[in-house]
Parts: structure tokens; sequence; C-alpha cells
């Protein structure tokens, strides 16, 4: 019985204070998701303009990706002038005038918490942050005495969400 207490204490000490340090990130990670429902509109975004040189003579791909535009389409060329919708690029010289719209500095960092590979500076952050919303998983199944009917209504509850979830990754 004194393991099981043990068990519960531990559970129920740690669940409350990784979730007083996790608020923060949590308050973040929900922000920059929202941000990223809506990063195919122009919401919150700013027109930046750009001359670079880059290689002479790229294809409509090579140029997309060089200049990180994605799905580039050339709209006319007039000599040695490509025009797409974010501007021109001189096939001869390689000079690119173009405009994107970008989020603020700030909020653009947050968004690239959600798109973070293994080798990124936030990848540690991310895993421990993953890892840290799955112990929430399991400790929160110890904030209740499993024969309380707030523990029975919160496995209905668990049930539901998950049968959602799955429902909604196959649709």
């Amino acid at each position: 019985m004194d393991k099981i207490k043990d068990t519960r204490t531990f559970m129920r000490i740690t669940h409350r204070y990784l979730g007083y340090f996790l608020a923060g990130i949590m308050a973040v990670y929900a922000l920059s998701g929202v941000l990223l429902i809506y990063r195919d509109t122009d919401f919150l975004k700013n027109e930046k303009k750009y001359e670079k040189t880059i290689e002479k003579n790229l294809s409509e791909k090579e140029l997309g990706k060089e200049l990180k535009i994605k799905n580039l389409e050339i709209e006319k060329t007039e000599g040695d002038i490509v025009h797409f919708k974010q501007g021109t690029y001189n096939l001869t010289t390689g000079k690119a005038d173009y405009a994107k719209k970008e989020l603020p500095f700030l909020l653009d960092k947050m968004t690239k918490l959600h798109k973070a590979q293994s080798k990124d500076t936030l990848s540690p952050l991310n895993a421990f942050f993953g890892f840290a919303l799955f112990f929430f998983v399991i400790s929160s199944f110890w904030m209740f005495n499993p024969k309380t009917k707030a523990f029975k209504r919160g496995m209905v509850f668990t049930i539901a969400g998950l049968v959602v979830s799955i429902i909604l990754l196959l649709i």
C-alpha cells in the first residue's frame, strides 16, 4: 500500500511542478500552432522586398528553390527578364527582385518550433516537450483514485479523445 501511495504522491507532485514549468512553453506552442493553421494566408504577414544576385539561367523549379518561394510559376518572359507573381529574375545577370510576405521575426521564430528537425538547435526542446506531454498523459491517471466517479468519467473522456483523434487522422 505504501508503494502505491508513494507512486501516486510522486506522480501528483511531479505533474504539478512540471505543469507550472511547461505553462510558458505550452503558451508559445499553442500560439505558434494557431499561426501555422493560417500559414497559407497573409494573416499577420508583412511584405518584405528582396534584391539578390543568384546563379544565372535557372529553371522555374531551381529559381523557386533558390528564392525559397513555394510553387513559383513563371508568368511571362520578356527578353532576358522572367516575370513571376512575386517579382522578376534576369536570366543573364542572375539578378532577382522579388517580394515575400513573412511573419514578424518573433512570430516566425515561434512557428519554427513545430518544424524543427533532429539537426536543429530546437530539437532538444521539442523532444523534452513531447516527452513531458507524454508524462502528463500517464501521470494524469494518478490524479484520482481509480475507484472514484471522477476517474471513471475521465476514462470515458480519454477513450472518446482517442477515438476522435483516430477518426480525424483517418479522414
